[in-house]
């Protein structure tokens, strides 16, 4: 744990996939309603095979896990200013408390959730995914031909 950020695990890596992935675990609360918060632990998971997309599971104690994927720059413009539109938004809660803070609004069907998050040890954990995998460059390790090759290819015949 962070002696700075209570309930904020530090960034370790993990294996998936193709190499290290970065994760964070961090603790964060859902509104219920004006008053009523629940504490939930969300860990957030940054693949440089995947650097779009930040996965992010919410585990509530006792319950079931959910999980979101959501555009790290997503993420990242919502610390700071309004970002997103339909199914996720996030934007800036309480800048001037001594930890400032962001709401995630997460939106299925008929049914939402809003989180709110500590913006410090995130804002230094997506640094740390810009670190690897810079903004701009997530496209370039892409074969274009292999990924053109799946789009087109005919779900009807059959693989060698």
């Amino acid at each position: 744990m962070s002696g700075n950020h209570p309930g904020v695990q530090t960034s370790r890596t993990a294996s998936y996939g193709s190499g290290p992935e970065l994760v964070l675990d961090l603790d964060i609360e859902r509104l219920l309603g004006v008053s009523a918060r629940q504490a939930i632990r969300a860990e957030f998971r940054f693949d440089p095979g995947s650097p779009l997309v930040v996965r992010v599971e919410f585990v509530i104690a006792g319950g079931a896990r959910v999980l979101w994927r959501i555009g790290r720059d997503l993420l990242q413009q919502g610390l700071y200013s309004v970002s997103g539109l339909g199914d996720v938004q996030m934007w800036p809660a309480y800048p001037a408390r001594a930890v400032a803070t962001a709401r995630l609004r997460l939106t299925s069907g008929d049914m939402a959730a809003l989180f709110e998050l500590p913006v410090p040890p995130l804002a230094a954990w997506l640094r740390h995914t810009y670190d690897l995998v810079p903004a701009g460059r997530e496209l370039a390790e892409i074969d274009w031909d292999v990924a053109t090759a799946d789009l087109l290819q005919d779900p009807a015949a059959q693989s060698d």
